[in-house]
């Protein structure tokens, strides 16, 4: 049975860059793994509690026009407006402003170096999600 999410991985085309970055999100590096021969495998950055994103080296070159099956990552929030203020003041594009989304949670998106899209959500208490996680039928 399937009980939370452990990680997300992409593969990074510049893995400092792409390191840098999400160190600018608050989300940095906890431990990294290498390979028999020494060589590095992947880095594992924490989000929080046993959760991670797994960032591989030498991915291809960032493409807008790449398509594939992954959609996203979503990071969720404390305070949407406060953290795209402070992302901003560090210099990351906001590709969307705040605004609430379909599920009534409010979302901002940013995408990191490799193109790969990211969704900011802060969860309201009326939300689907939260009605689930209270245990009750969500009503959308």
């Amino acid at each position: 049975m399937i009980i939370d999410l452990g990680h997300l991985a992409f593969a990074a085309h510049d893995l400092e860059r792409s390191l840098a970055f999400y160190d600018t999100l608050g989300l940095h590096e906890a431990f990294r793994l290498h390979h028999e021969d020494g060589s590095l495998m992947l880095v594992y950055l924490h989000v929080t509690g046993d959760r991670f994103i797994e960032v591989f080296p030498n991915g291809p070159a960032p493409d807008p026009n790449r398509r594939g099956s992954f959609m996203h990552l979503c990071l969720v929030v404390d305070d949407l407006r406060a953290t795209v203020e402070t992302f901003q003041k560090k210099g990351v594009t906001i590709e969307q402003e705040p605004k609430v989304g379909l599920d009534h949670n409010w979302q901002a998106w940013i995408r990191d170096p490799d193109g790969n899209p990211i969704e900011l959500m802060q969860l309201v208490e009326t939300s689907p999600q939260r009605q689930i996680a209270r245990g009750e039928q969500a009503k959308v």
